[in-house]
């Protein structure tokens, strides 16, 4: 019997590589928490994409709460933060908080999230983060670099192969003001 890994997941293209790499090892649910994901359409548009993929490979799917509200004031007053800067410290926190205490919750014996494929996301912050979570709820953290050994490029020509939507911005509504400028 494999052990139960709850995978955090913002988007289907993040994901696909990461889910491919840990699905024959684990007993794998995905868990798509993302109270930062902006506007609401955008939100629905990458949870029904992820949603439909876990379906298709007969992976367990889990939406966590859209808690904007919360996320909204853990976050006051770094609106005007760069990409891997504070804030995205503090949504990292808030995120992988949600999953690693779920995880707890309902005897999950590890945790892993998909941020750290992205190249605009700060790995070793991800990693310090998870770890610190993992203390705290008393539950192991998977922590990988999926972009190491090309997973990023990787998981590009996957996302493609399958059609799926790529987003140009990260998620929260000032990812997606810095990415018009």
């Amino acid at each position: 019997m494999k052990n139960k890994l709850l995978l955090h997941s913002c988007c289907a293209p993040c994901s696909i590589y990461v889910i491919k790499q840990l699905m024959s090892d684990w007993d794998l649910t995905v868990y798509f928490y993302d109270p930062n994901i902006h506007p609401r359409q955008e939100y629905n548009q990458r949870r029904d994409e992820m949603k439909a993929y876990c379906e298709k490979l007969k992976v367990n799917f889990i939406e966590g709460p859209y808690d904007t509200k919360n996320w909204l004031e853990k976050t006051k007053g770094l609106e005007q933060e760069p990409e891997k800067g504070k804030r995205c410290d503090v949504c990292f926190d808030i995120r992988l908080g949600e999953t690693a205490k779920y995880a707890k919750l309902n005897n999950y014996q590890a945790f892993a999230t998909v941020l750290s494929i992205s190249p605009h996301k700060d790995a070793k912050k991800i990693s310090s983060i998870g770890q610190k979570l993992s203390q705290i709820f008393s539950v192991d953290f998977l922590d990988k670099d999926w972009k190491k050994n090309e997973g990023f490029k990787i998981a590009c020509a996957l996302s493609k192969q399958e059609n799926f939507y790529r987003q140009n911005y990260c998620g929260c509504m000032y990812s997606k003001r810095d990415s018009l400028k």
